[in-house]
């Protein structure tokens, strides 16, 4: 809890560390990779450097987090949400189709990836000592011994939550370590997605994953950088082998391909050894048994949706389960087939298909749409795919009556859903 000194100075002192925030951020990263090259090199994503997604979303934790510390949200039933909001909600936003700021479920997203890092508590000192260097330099005078011990709360509030989450989840993981996984399969599901077939080299058992989890990949490129990326675990939970549909990201105007994802489309084949994290993630299904269940998602994210609907298959499923995916093109949709026939197995489930152009008959030609499908009350929703989808479902779930709390959803890359837009 923040002192009521401490309070009283970020809330009066808030709107200006928000304005300079984006700036803020940006010196903050630049302080620290020059002194820390090997960071850039081998853990953060060079790619969401150099887009500034990575300054977008850490600058939305930051404003979020304080925001929250000194208003706290209103205690209504209407605004407790699994997933965050963004400091500042677009105008045509109604109340009630805004996720609200949830400290708690923030701060478990950002835990679970950091621990799929293997991210170490004396980290946050390194962090810490840069983030303040450029609040200082951003900002100057402004900065007074008051603003900054009350600013170095807000922040050791933060780091220390973290780290106790991320101690909790490498005791239930067995630690931080990386091992080493072999390539056993390799199958293209479309043009730009392959999935990898994986076993642990050293052939020690493995511990369980839950369904929606993901795990990090470590793998060296070319320049000797060991860059990571998640991905999420494409199979059923139980199995021998752990799968990773991976989705080669092609270049953009403002955007550089993907360096992990064309790297393994491209060298790692059958018998290539990757190094792999715990499974992490808290996008799971928890205990749904008699729960109706809605499971959405768009493009590459429907890897964890598989996942579940493999679960929910072999764990016998009863209640009503409604399937949604949107796609390009059929041909695009990757996992089609296991996602249809996971979702066949279900003795109550109805799917739900989108595609831009080619639709098949027992498909829908645009954008998802949910205006015309039934919702059961009582549905516990799942999301994952790109920003603009789950907001758009996630509206439509809550004037369909599904309450805020019972939507959760899953970002790739760094969670915009925080960023001011």
């Amino acid at each position: 809890m923040l002192s009521e000194q401490s309070a009283a100075t970020v809330r009066a002192t808030l709107p200006a560390v928000g304005a300079a925030i984006g700036e803020i951020t940006e010196r903050f990263y630049a302080g620290l990779f020059a002194a820390h090259p090997d960071l850039l090199r081998d853990l953060f994503n060079r790619g969401n450097q150099a887009a500034g997604t990575q300054r977008q979303a850490l600058a939305g934790s930051i404003a979020a987090f304080a925001t929250r510390l000194v208003e706290p949200a209103p205690d209504h039933p209407q605004d407790h949400d699994h997933v965050e909001s963004r400091p500042q909600d677009r105008p045509h936003d109604r109340p009630q189709d805004r996720p609200q700021d949830r400290p708690d479920a923030m701060l478990t997203r950002i835990a679970h990836k950091h621990a799929s890092l293997g991210i170490a508590p004396e980290q946050y000192k390194v962090v810490h000592e840069h983030l303040f260097a450029a609040i200082a330099d951003v900002l100057g005078e402004a900065v007074t011994p008051e603003v900054a011990a009350a600013w170095d709360e807000v922040y050791w509030l933060m780091a220390n939550a973290l780290i106790a989450i991320e101690r909790r989840l490498y005791e239930e993981s067995g630690g931080d370590a990386w091992r080493e996984w072999e390539v056993v399969e390799r199958v293209r599901e479309t043009e730009d997605v392959v999935t990898f077939g994986l076993r642990p080299v050293d052939g020690a058992p493995v511990r369980d994953f839950r369904a929606g989890q993901y795990v990090s990949v470590r793998a060296e490129l070319p320049d000797g950088a060991r860059q990571i990326r998640q991905y999420s675990l494409s199979g059923a939970p139980g199995a021998d082998v752990r799968r990773i549909s991976v989705k080669r990201v092609p270049g953009g105007v403002t955007t550089p391909e993907g360096e992990v994802s064309n790297h393994l489309h491209a060298c790692v084949r059958e018998g290539s050894v990757l190094e792999l994290s715990e499974p992490y993630g808290d996008l799971v299904l928890d205990d749904a048994v008699g729960t109706p269940l809605l499971l959405a998602s768009a493009g590459i994210g429907v890897t964890p949706i598989v996942a579940m609907l493999a679960h929910l298959a072999a764990t016998g499923h009863e209640a009503p389960v409604t399937v949604v995916h949107a796609d390009r093109s059929p041909a695009d949709h990757a996992l089609r087939t296991d996602h249809e026939a996971y979702a066949a197995k279900l003795p109550d489930a109805s799917v739900h298909l989108w595609y831009e152009r080619e639709a098949p008959a027992h498909a829908r030609t645009g954008l998802a749409d949910l205006a015309d499908v039934p919702v059961a009350p009582g549905t516990r929703a799942y999301l994952c795919g790109p920003l603009p989808f789950m907001r758009a479902v996630r509206a439509q779930l809550i004037a369909k009556g599904v309450a805020p709390a019972d939507v959760h959803y899953e970002v790739f890359g760094p969670d915009l859903w925080l960023a001011r837009t």
